[in-house]
């Protein structure tokens, strides 16, 4: 061998520290113990001394070798009560349980629009397996001050009594509120119907509710076209405790997904913005009550009502996560829109308390509204909106500022008006004005206005054009109003949206509808106006017989 084939031992170690350098593998630590009680769906495993709150463990059947994962939520000294997801009957005592040193995520991204899947992200409406390639923890820290601006655009829901009265801007949290069977669920399903033609995706999360009520809003969306930009996230009523607990979570991890990144699933900024989204959590009644019965199985001390102590922090830390970005940011939006079940209209009980000061406003549906034939059922009285204007379009602030009070004023003369029956002009205008501004307010399901409709009819009513429509025509004359303006005078209709009304504007609306109220009056005679001449003529013709007697006794 020559002097040049030897290599010397400074190479050899320059040659074994290039390769050592390359090397990344990191030791990966995991804590394993064994399951010593295991029920209903709550598992308590002995050790695991560095498990934290929150925290992915992974469980292996020892009767399938299948692993199912759980949410460490009690840490005490000697062992840790964790809750139970997926296949939990196949998890029995001694079963082994490790430490995964990660948060719970699930799967998101644009795949899942049009699906139906479950609070783990797994789908569950037989369509096949869901490609995505990004994962959101479910807990998830909302965004601070610094990272939000004001709610400043609208989220439209198409119904009159909301957009003119209680608006809902885009990052909002607004409660919907009422007792069971009073048009809730109504209510948001018409809010993402009314989104076809917009850039907002929706997602609507089911708790607790039976499988065949969620097939059955499933087809509603689409036949209605907006199923392809709508996810379900569905714990029913057959899933356990858990699984009802984190579907809204849920539902708000996938929400994010959109509202943090842009179209290609990039994370946003100025110049990517991130997308809009509106997420219905129907209903999170029966989340607090799957919640308090995982404490009570943990064996955490119940508070008011049985509730832990930290209902408020669940429901809390789930609605902060409703926002809307700053520019910097990407400028997109999460609406929330949780749905409250009262009992006989008590919302002063715990949850609803709860909630009510959590939100920025609420909805409030009355029973005897309902049953009256007030669809939908907002009560005006205690239904507020804590955005306000600042959610509303320039013309709908304009002509929708002194609705309340119209219609408190009318509920007053209402009620006093019950008790006599003699009133004077002044008050039988205000009470035949309000009955038509209310009538005004009824819609039939999936029967949205467009807002420039919207603003066109009640500028209708506040100009007193409905006044001497019989009742019942009210809302038809409104329906027939909307489609005259659009086929005729489309140009002031998108100056309606994108403007205030002036004086010009004020002047040409009032030519359009009264030209359209003569046409209607033909087509659909005042049943009063009717009866008016009959009785005129009546009483004309009892005149003469009478002046006719008097004349013969003479």
């Amino acid at each position: 061998m020559s002097m040049t084939d030897k290599i010397s031992s400074a190479e050899i170690m320059g040659a074994l520290r290039s390769r050592l350098s390359k090397i990344s593998e990191t030791i990966d630590q995991q804590e394993a113990s064994v399951v010593t009680e295991v029920g209903d769906g709550i598992a308590h495993i002995s050790g695991l001394r560095t498990a934290m709150a929150g925290e992915l463990l992974e469980f292996t059947s020892s009767a399938n070798g299948r692993s199912v994962y759980g949410l460490a939520q009690n840490l005490d000294q000697d062992e840790v009560g964790a809750v139970l997801f997926g296949d939990v009957d196949s998890i029995k005592e001694g079963d082994e349980c490790r430490t995964t040193g990660r948060v719970m995520d699930i799967p998101v991204g644009h795949a899942m629009l049009g699906r139906v899947v479950n609070p783990l992200g797994q789908p569950i409406d037989g369509l096949g397996a869901i490609d995505t390639n990004h994962r959101r923890p479910i807990e998830f820290k909302a965004p601070g001050i610094m990272a939000r601006q004001p709610v400043c655009e609208p989220v439209q829901t198409g119904l009159m009594a909301i957009d003119a009265m209680v608006p809902i801007g885009r990052g909002q949290r607004e409660l919907i509120i009422g007792d069971r069977k009073t048009g809730k669920t109504a209510i948001a399903i018409d809010t993402i119907v009314n989104q076809k033609d917009t850039d907002v995706i929706c997602i609507y999360v089911a708790i607790g509710q039976k499988a065949s009520t969620v097939a059955g809003i499933k087809e509603t969306l689409a036949r209605r076209g907006v199923l392809q930009k709508t996810i379900i996230v569905a714990a029913t009523a057959a899933d356990s405790a858990p699984m009802q607990y984190i579907a809204p979570m849920a539902g708000a991890a996938i929400g994010e997904y959109f509202m943090y990144n842009d179209a290609n699933g990039n994370p946003a900024d100025e110049n990517h913005p991130g997308g809009h989204v509106l997420v219905v959590y129907d209903d999170l009644s029966k989340q607090a009550v799957a919640y308090r019965q995982m404490s009570l199985t943990l064996h955490r001390p119940p508070g008011r009502e049985a509730y832990p102590g930290d209902i408020f922090y669940l429901h809390s830390r789930l609605l902060e996560r409703a926002c809307k970005l700053s520019d910097k940011n990407g400028g997109g939006s999460l609406t929330a829109l949780p749905i409250i079940e009262t009992q006989e209209g008590d919302v002063s009980a715990y949850i609803p308390t709860n909630v009510i000061s959590i939100t920025d406003g609420q909805i409030y549906l009355q029973s005897n509204l309902f049953f009256q034939g007030q669809r939908p059922a907002v009560d005006v009285g205690i239904s507020v909106s804590r955005v306000g204007g600042a959610a509303q379009l320039k013309a709908m602030k304009q002509v929708a500022g002194t609705l309340r009070l119209d219609l408190a004023s009318y509920r007053e003369k209402q009620a006093f008006a019950q008790f006599g029956s003699d009133l004077d002009a002044t008050t039988q205008y205000q009470l035949n004005h309000g009955a038509h501004m209310m009538e005004l307010l009824k819609q039939k399901r999936y029967a949205a206005l467009d807002v420039s409709d919207q603003v066109i009819a009640i500028f209708a009513a506040k100009e007193d054009f409905l006044d001497d429509i019989d009742l019942e025509n009210v809302t038809l004359f409104r329906d027939q109003l909307a489609k005259y303006m659009q086929e005729r005078h489309p140009k002031l209709r998108e100056e309606i949206r994108d403007h205030k009304i002036d004086d010009d504007m004020s002047e040409r609306l009032k030519t359009h509808i009264k030209h359209f109220k003569e046409e209607f009056l033909k087509a659909h005679p005042n049943k009063v106006a009717e009866a008016d001449v009959a009785q005129t003529a009546e009483d004309n013709e009892s005149a003469v017989a009478d002046t006719e007697k008097e004349t013969g006794q003479e």
